[in-house]
C-alpha cells in the first residue's frame, strides 16, 4: 500500500483535472454560441489556426463561425446536446471524441414545421496555448439523421412559458445572468 501512496503525484492529477475541466468548458462553449446564435462564444473555443471538418465544409475557425452561424440562422431554433465523452490529456496537447444529438426547428416545402434530428461525434485535438485550452481539430462525424414532422402547439398552449431565445434573447441572456 505505501507504493500507492509514493507513486500518487497529486500535482499532475490537479493538472490533468484542471485540463479536463477546460476542455469541457470549450466543448460547452461551442454548442452555447451555436444555440443562442453568439458567434463570439462560439469563436472562443477554437484557437486561431483550428481547422474544422463538418461534411457540409471544411476551413479555419472564422469561416467555420461564419458559415455555422448562417447555417443555424437560418432555422427557427436548435437544441445541441452534449453525451459522453472520451478525453485523452498528454501534456499541452489532448484529444476528445464528444457524442451530440442536435435538434433543429425548421420547416417543410408546404410551411409547416419539422424537427430535423442529426446525432453524432465531434473528434476534436485540443491544444494548450498560455493556459487556455482551445480545439485546434475538429472532424464532426454524423451518425445518424432524422426528419420528422413537428408541433408548435405547446407554445400556442402555453405562451407564458418561457422560451429559449436566439442573439441574446434568451431567458439566461438576461437581467445580467452570469453563465
Amino acid at each position: 500500500m505505501t507504493a500507492a501512496v509514493t507513486n500518487f503525484n497529486l500535482e499532475a492529477e490537479i493538472r490533468d483535472l484542471a485540463a479536463r475541466r477546460d476542455i469541457a468548458d470549450a466543448a460547452a462553449r461551442y454548442m452555447r454560441g451555436l444555440d443562442r446564435l453568439d458567434p463570439d462564444l462560439q469563436r472562443s473555443a477554437f484557437h486561431d489556426d483550428a481547422r474544422i471538418d463538418c461534411g457540409l465544409m471544411k476551413g479555419g475557425a472564422d469561416e467555420f463561425v461564419t458559415f455555422s452561424q448562417e447555417f443555424l440562422g437560418a432555422l427557427e431554433a436548435s437544441h445541441h446536446l452534449l453525451g459522453q465523452s472520451r478525453i485523452t490529456v498528454r501534456g499541452d496537447q489532448a484529444s476528445a471524441e464528444w457524442y451530440f444529438q442536435a435538434w433543429h426547428s425548421t420547416r417543410g416545402e408546404d410551411g409547416q414545421p419539422r424537427d430535423l434530428f442529426i446525432a453524432g461525434r465531434y473528434l476534436d485535438e485540443y491544444a494548450c496555448r498560455g493556459g487556455d485550452w482551445r480545439i485546434v481539430r475538429r472532424t464532426l462525424v454524423t451518425d445518424w439523421v432524422k426528419d420528422d414532422p413537428g408541433s408548435l402547439d405547446f407554445f400556442a398552449a402555453n405562451p407564458a412559458a418561457p422560451r429559449g431565445g436566439r442573439r441574446g434573447q434568451d431567458p439566461s441572456q438576461q437581467n445580467n445572468a452570469a453563465i
